[in-house]
């Protein structure tokens, strides 16, 4: 379990052998004796608590191959082609790698994008969190990030949970663990990330400095925190972060809404053991492999967040410890168990008609297998893979005989970020939102549409 406030502590003679503590935490949805999954399984059938739209962005840190997962050339010579055989999916005519057997099974509820075009080459995730290139011109404060314009446009489905949430665990190479910000827009709409160093680790955005649920209860105790709070905050854009998580936490504190989501006990272990084991441990540089997040994010979709970015492993293999094809095998398995439970689950809850899923990293792989037996960086073509409340079963575009570039259809990371908008019931080019220059923003450039096949 992920404890969000602290230590869980039992205490002699407290009923059922749970703290105080505990039973605050636990609170509201468990009202009554009802677990978040129960309550939530009596929402859908009444009809209400999950019809709200939302998106899950899985980033996979440091560039994962398109043309060993999604874009296979089999006809290529060795040098090119690689190690993985081609399988035919459940949609005639496309194949994917023979290590996504799960994958290919349901890929009438996946859609491939083959032809992303034009990766910025940085080793950050920047632009699968914004849209943008990091070195183009940026309004004052940045570029949001697209849980930020989500945030902004849609606002919070309810008060417990905060619509823009992201699971990014802090990374070795920092770029590859953070969630983007609200730039020019307002602090609140910041990603409030629920995860720490490690996983299980207290994030710090929930935690309100030292206040314990016993300190909350003591009014005038929580009142004095939240002015040295103040009396802490030298500028007035850090008092206004500060204030802006204490008021979600004292949200969050109120109502266990959010803290069930995260809390994977009070999900059918049926469930749970679809997405597979996740492995605690950092990779190098990236992040953890926690595939069971993918059921978290789930979760959190359903407790009210209307987006979710998460980051899962680590993607960068250029050869020594970190050989493509033998780094393949172990991952590729594990992310592919992982999707298929994911979209499995939206489908048996109907979810699938409300939320899009997508899954990237910052650019492809070199057509060329390096003398390491592996594949550098190659931003002239890149792959997505999308899921859920979209037109699936489907390949868009399509590169050269050897990888090396869109031969059809270029599609661009923003079109992505349009089609997401355009899925969650906004206007990419009539919601607008003046910056500190008073100059109307919209969430993507000028010109840019979304993808109409996958509409």
């Amino acid at each position: 379990m992920l404890t969000i406030f602290g230590r869980a502590e039992k205490q002699p003679g407290a009923c059922d052998n749970l703290s105080r503590r505990s039973f605050l935490k636990i609170g509201g949805a468990a009202l009554g004796g009802l677990s978040l999954s129960q309550l939530l399984s009596l929402e859908a059938q009444a009809g209400v608590g999950s019809s709200h739209k939302a998106i899950i962005n899985i980033y996979l840190p440091g560039g994962p191959s398109h043309l060993d997962m999604w874009d296979l050339k089999p006809n290529a010579p060795t040098e090119i082609r690689g190690e993985f055989n081609p399988i035919s999916t459940n949609v005639p005519g496309v194949q994917i790698c023979e290590l996504f057997p799960r994958v290919a099974a349901m890929m009438d509820k996946f859609a491939i994008i083959r032809s992303l075009s034009d990766s910025d080459g940085r080793h950050d995730c920047y632009q699968c969190m914004t849209g943008h290139k990091f070195g183009e011109r940026q309004p004052n404060g940045g570029w949001p990030a697209g849980g930020a314009w989500v945030s902004r446009l849609a606002g919070p489905v309810n008060h417990a949970v905060p619509p823009n949430l992201a699971l990014m665990y802090p990374t070795g190479n920092r770029t590859w663990g953070e969630p983007g910000t609200s730039g020019f827009l307002e602090i609140s709409h910041n990603p409030f990330n629920l995860v720490g160093r490690k996983p299980g680790e207290n994030p710090e955005n929930m935690v309100l400095k030292d206040i314990s649920l016993e300190r909350l209860q003591d009014r005038d105790q929580l009142r004095l925190a939240l002015d040295k709070f103040r009396r802490d905050a030298d500028v007035a854009r850090k008092l206004e972060s500060v204030n802006t998580y204490a008021e979600q936490a004292l949200g969050i504190l109120t109502d266990s809404k959010l803290g069930d989501a995260l809390d994977l006990s009070q999900e059918d272990p049926r469930i749970v053991a679809r997405y597979g084991q996740s492995d605690q441990k950092f990779q190098r540089d990236g992040a953890p492999k926690m595939i069971e997040n993918f059921c978290i994010a789930r979760r959190l979709v359903e407790a009210g967040a209307r987006y979710v970015s998460l980051n899962y492993s680590r993607w960068d293999w250029h050869g020594g410890d970190g050989m493509n094809f033998p780094r393949s095998r172990e991952e590729f398995p594990l992310l592919d168990q992982g999707l298929a439970a994911l979209v499995t689950d939206l489908h048996e809850r109907g979810l699938d008609k409300d939320v899009c899923v997508v899954v990237w990293g910052e650019f492809g792989r070199t057509p060329k297998i390096n003398k390491n037996n592996s594949r550098d960086h190659w931003p002239r073509a890149n792959a997505a893979l999308m899921a859920g409340n979209l037109n699936t079963g489907q390949v868009v575009g399509e590169t050269t005989k050897f990888g090396e570039e869109p031969a059809r259809r270029p599609v661009k990371f923003q079109e992505v970020f349009a089609t997401l908008y355009d899925k969650l019931g906004l206007d990419a080019h009539r919601d607008r939102v003046f910056d500190g220059s008073g100059t109307p923003r919209y969430p993507v450039d000028s010109g840019v549409e979304a993808i109409a096949e996958l509409l």
